[in-house]
């Protein structure tokens, strides 16, 4: 079984950190592996080396628009594909927020929208996407949602198009051939077989 041994800080930005990590595989060598992390080096050296237990670091929203029965989705401008995806309303937990303050924070800030109440039985309060290169960590939060959607409390950074779709209207987006973030697949494909 693999350990990591040391972590040495390669790059340091307000949201990203970037890590190369020491370790030993299971064939005794030493090895090097780059980590991209939403963490301080403090943080991952508690959770690395003192067996601490981080935090979650950002919130994914499943929407469920209550007054239309419809899925809410985004279309979003992303800087590394130069090009909009469409996704699920998302974003960093900020300080000491719980995910469901974070959650009703960043639905009413990308949508406009109203957090009702959340299905916890249909929600991961820790899970990760790409384990492969980053640490960053998730709650996938279903839930319900009312009101009007509102573009009004977007970043400006944001660029985003909010999209109340039907089950039909899910079947075009996934034929569609669009750029789709993977859980955005996933929870449509959901969306569409309930």
């Amino acid at each position: 079984m693999g350990k990591i041994t040391k972590i040495n800080t390669l790059a340091q930005t307000k949201f990203l950190n970037l890590y190369e990590a020491e370790y030993i595989n299971k064939l005794g060598e030493n090895k090097k592996w780059t980590i991209a992390s939403r963490k301080n080096k403090q943080e991952i050296d508690d959770k690395f080396f003192q067996g601490k237990k981080d935090k979650i670091d950002a919130v994914v929203i499943i929407p469920r628009h209550i007054e239309e029965n419809k899925l809410v989705i985004i279309k979003q401008f992303r800087v590394p594909l130069n090009d909009f995806v469409i996704e699920l309303p998302a974003g960093l937990i900020d300080g000491n927020e719980t995910f469901e303050e974070a959650v009703k924070r960043e639905l009413k800030e990308e949508t406009g929208l109203d957090l009702v109440n959340i299905d916890y039985n249909k929600t991961i309060e820790k899970t990760y996407a790409s384990v492969g290169m980053t640490d960053e960590s998730f709650a996938l939060v279903s839930c319900n949602c009312k009101g009007k959607v509102s573009l009004e409390n977007l970043e400006a950074d944001e660029e985003i198009e909010v999209k109340l779709i039907t089950k039909e209207e899910g079947r075009e987006i996934l034929k569609s051939g669009q750029k789709i973030d993977v859980k955005a697949y996933l929870a449509i494909s959901n969306f569409i077989n309930s």
